[in-house]
């Protein structure tokens, strides 16, 4: 997780990652027989996210090096790395039909649209070459944390825009 940390990733395209949960051993004052690490890595572009996947697995690599040189009382350390999820890498362009549409659509319901880029639904389709994107409505805060909050006084603006925008598309 040391190594993990000193990474630097750009801002565009957006790339992030995380260290979500950590666990391992029996007790607090007994020789772990087994430790574990979830790690999320995230772009919206596939060679940023295949970059930042390389830089991962040399670490890990780097780190199992490090930790048999130190500790080698015991037996050898080894690492398994096994993928939990795939979530590919996917983005539209802002002047896309989907999106000038969906602006659009937005705009006459009275909401404000905003372009963001976020790891959603819509990039297994995009990264298949199928226009796709994620639409929402409301103030939300907080996102992928335990305070996460959605303001569903006007939710009912989503369906609307839903419904609006599923008409104008099929046109």
């Amino acid at each position: 997780m040391a190594l993990l940390a000193e990474f630097q990733v750009p801002l565009q395209p957006r790339t992030t990652f995380s260290v979500g949960r950590v666990g391992g051993g029996t007790s607090v004052n007994a020789l772990p027989a087994d430790a574990w690490m979830e790690v999320d890595l995230r772009s919206s572009d596939s060679s940023a996210l295949d970059a930042l996947d390389g830089r991962f697995q040399q670490a890990i690599q780097r780190a199992l090096t490090l930790e048999n040189d130190r500790w080698n009382q015991n037996g050898r350390l080894v690492v398994a790395v096994e993928k939990i999820g795939d979530r590919v890498a996917g983005r539209i362009a802002d002047d896309s039909p989907i999106v000038r549409t969906a602006q659009a659509v937005t705009r006459a319901v009275g909401l404000t649209p905003q372009l963001e880029e976020g790891s959603t639904d819509a990039n297994v389709p995009i990264n298949l070459g199928i226009p796709a994107i994620t639409i929402g409505t409301g103030p939300a805060a907080g996102t992928h944390t335990l305070q996460e909050t959605y303001d569903t006084t006007a939710s009912w603006r989503g369906t609307q825009l839903a419904v609006l925008l599923t008409i104008a598309l099929a046109r």
